[in-house]
């Protein structure tokens, strides 16, 4: 949109592509805790449509509304990423979930039951899945999205990142595949449903008959018997 200068109108772009940074930000905050605000969302996106006013060069190829799209959603995930929403205490759990759930799996050769797993941690059921719950959060991103939990955890350990993330890195890729396929059934199917199919909490429970909130918690143990199986995986190749 042009003034009769033939000028850019900023403003008439910041009013034309205001609906799509609100629909950005609504898309991204159901795979998100409550914690995070949409306006603090939209806010951000404002920021990468303003970015993309001031960076766009017709002579890429891309139309401005493509390249304005992946400015604003870019925008919105940095914003994600600067910050850490989850508890250090939450971190720690994360990883003792993870380190029994690699234990377990590998003296059984088969995925670990829930039980087994809250056994394993001295947790009653009720108590294994409340963790599941609380570690979910920083997890509920796309392939591509996925935020690395920032600040360094207790001890000085290197904080925990989604399996996920190795598919920004091609070499994994193969490694997450297979470790994807070891899955129980169900855990295969959510991950399928949420990070290919694009289904939010509510959708995916209606598919498999249970809650968000159950939603939450197979994720949560489907992430981490990944990042066990990768952890294995990445140990034997070292030898």
């Amino acid at each position: 949109m042009y003034t009769a200068q033939g000028k850019i109108d900023q403003h008439a772009l910041l009013d034309q592509y205001l609906p799509v940074v609100r629909r950005q930000a609504l898309a991204l905050q159901v795979r998100l805790p409550a914690s995070v605000d949409l306006d603090d969302l939209i806010q951000a996106g404002m920021v990468g449509l303003l970015d993309a006013l001031g960076r766009y060069n017709a002579d890429q190829g891309a139309s401005f509304t493509t390249y304005a799209s992946q400015r604003i959603r870019g925008s919105m995930i940095d914003e994600l990423r600067s910050r850490d929403w989850v508890p250090r205490s939450v971190r720690r759990n994360a990883r003792e979930i993870d380190e029994a759930t690699r234990r377990l799996e590998q003296q059984l050769g088969r995925p670990a039951e829930e039980r087994e797993i809250a056994d394993h941690l001295s947790l009653s059921l009720a108590d294994y899945h409340q963790r599941l719950a609380d570690t979910n959060g920083g997890h509920l991103l796309g392939f591509e999205d996925l935020i690395e939990e920032s600040g360094e955890p207790e001890g000085g350990e290197s904080s925990p990142k989604s399996p996920f993330d190795a598919l920004v890195s091609n070499e994994q890729r193969a490694r997450l595949v297979a470790a994807i396929d070891k899955l129980p059934e169900r855990e295969k199917l959510l991950l399928g449903l949420y990070y290919q199919e694009e289904l939010n909490l509510k959708e995916i429970g209606a598919v498999l008959g249970v809650s968000e909130s159950r939603v939450c918690q197979l994720h949560s143990q489907a992430v981490a018997r990944l990042r066990g199986q990768l952890a294995s995986d990445e140990a034997q190749a070292s030898l």
